[in-house]
């Protein structure tokens, strides 16, 4: 059947601000996302305190070789595949539209929990600054502040968002390596050990709930290809980019989980008793004050960077199903002039907010229940869209390489799909002792358990469409592929209609 062109404005022309981005802004999205600082002076210090094991530097460089292999078939899949739905799309293209809708409906509440989750440290670590600064205000008001903040960045232009993370975290990383440099210069005993360096501490049976906790660590680096279609060449610069998203958290949390340990001597002793301070106390010895101050507030501002990455990615997730149809179209629609997707990020605020008053006004703890709770289970939700994913792009090429070579296309996908299979089984099994309950406590099972209702619902939706409305199912991460937009909204799609006559057709 011939194939009819309509005219009209391009989706993503018309919709997401293109041509914004380049590499370094994309890296501080997925970097930010990683949270570094965050990261070293609390999930770090929390994984020798609890664990008890050394070999914390290992295992964040083998965290960050896993998701190496898992970014080589991602990466490689991202330049024949451009589309805002990220995790989505590529699993809609590689197993199919209907696992793809069922992947959509766990990242909406995966990102959507990292996101809330970090509010709760924020307002926390907001708290404790101000009072050390003699003001004393509730974590709520503190976390409002953030929320404020982050709501008002996510409807206006994404690369304004990109300079802020630029600025941020160039700050951040410059602090970490000078506390590392600080550490490594005064070694415990007056000698640098390389004993958490030997390979053979990852022969201990700690080290698979370790790696679960690591690799919890790098969730975010994936904002890089929900950033697609805002970035200028997509198929060159979200390659780049992740792989560098990846590699910089990696190299700062391995170097400075081994810094920690050659300076503390007893790294093991000395987390369980200074907690998230155990950096600060490390370099105080060593630094002017006003530079141990400093890192408390880059600690906050690591926090802020992080849930403003969280943000973009749920908001261009939504954006994505909108414009496909899989939600209300009302969520595909981009403000005018911002190119932000208004709606998501509006329904992503006021999301937020509820369930910050939520906890307020009951009294449940921001740091346990809302920050550590959240960002562990919006954690396991990612760590399957991975999963799924690293599958997904070993199905995609095996229909057709795309002149890809052996090892991005059939070695390195399989090798991460393996590998993501054994971590993610871990992190299902031990996700009670990940989120510190009891075992005979439901918390054990009810979040596995609820994506899976996610993904079922999905599953059933993507039916529904395809009985009911048959030419959006066969849009289904695709993008742009097969349609084109009128005038509407805000001058933005209203409602799409088939590029293709034999659209549908080949749906099935």
């Amino acid at each position: 059947m011939a194939r009819t062109t309509l005219t009209g404005p391009d989706i993503v022309t018309r919709g997401l601000a293109s041509n914004r981005l380049g590499v370094p802004s994309v890296v501080f999205f997925g970097v930010a996302g990683a949270a570094p600082l965050t990261v070293i002076l609390g999930a770090i210090s929390t994984i020798y305190a609890v664990v008890g094991n050394t070999a914390v530097p290992l295992v964040y460089f083998v965290a960050a070789l896993i998701l190496s292999l898992f970014t080589v078939g991602f990466v490689a899949m991202s330049r024949h595949i451009v589309n805002s739905g990220a995790f989505y799309s590529y699993i809609s293209h590689g197993l199919g539209r209907m696992i793809g809708v069922a992947a959509a409906f766990i990242a909406l509440p995966a990102y959507a929990a990292m996101q809330i989750g970090l509010l709760g440290l924020f307002g926390v670590v907001a708290k404790g600054i101000l009072a050390a600064s003699g003001v004393k205000v509730s974590w709520f008001v503190c976390a409002l502040v953030g929320w404020f903040l982050v709501a008002i960045l996510g409807v206006l232009w994404v690369d304004l968002s990109g300079k802020v993370l630029a600025v941020l975290l160039t700050v951040e990383i410059a602090i970490v390596l000078v506390y590392d440099f600080v550490m490594l210069a005064h070694p415990h005993g007056g000698r640098v050990d390389f004993g958490p360096l030997n390979p053979q501490q990852l022969a201990t049976p700690e080290v698979v709930a370790m790696l679960v906790l690591a690799i919890a660590g790098f969730v975010g680096f994936e904002a890089t290809v929900v950033l697609s279609e805002e970035a200028k060449d997509p198929k060159k610069t979200i390659g780049r980019a992740t792989h560098w998203a990846v590699f910089l958290p990696g190299l700062l949390c391995g170097v400075s989980a081994w810094a920690m340990s050659v300076n503390a001597g007893d790294i093991v002793g000395r987390a369980k008793a200074d907690q998230t301070d155990l950096v600060f106390n490390l370099v105080a010895a060593y630094v002017p004050e006003a530079l141990v101050n400093i890192g408390y507030i880059l600690f906050l501002t690591s926090v802020f960077a992080a849930m403003l990455a969280f943000h973009t990615s749920v908001t261009r997730y939504q954006f994505a199903l909108g414009r496909e149809r899989v939600l209300p179209r009302i969520f595909g629609v981009a403000h005018p002039r911002t190119g932000a997707p208004i709606a998501g990020s509006l329904t992503q605020s006021v999301l937020a907010l509820g369930v910050l008053i939520l906890y307020f006004v009951t009294g449940t703890d921001p740091l346990v229940h809302l920050f550590a709770w959240m960002t562990v289970v919006g954690g396991l939700g990612v760590l399957i869209l991975m999963w799924a994913t690293s599958a997904a792009v070993v199905g995609f090429f095996l229909r057709n390489r795309r002149r890809e070579n052996v090892w991005r296309a059939r070695i390195a996908p399989m090798l991460a799909f393996l590998l993501l299979s054994v971590v993610l089984a871990a992190t299902v099994i031990g996700l009670g002792q990940l989120l510190q309950v009891k075992a005979d406590s439901p918390f054990n099972w009810v979040f596995p358990t609820a994506y899976a209702v996610c993904a079922t619902f999905g599953v059933g939706w993507a039916a529904i469409m395809r009985g009911a409305r048959p030419d959006a199912y066969a849009g289904i991460g695709r993008g742009t592929e097969g349609f084109v937009v009128p005038e509407g909204v805000f001058g933005r799609p209203a409602r799409p209609h088939r590029v293709t006559a034999d659209v549908a057709h080949h749906a099935a």
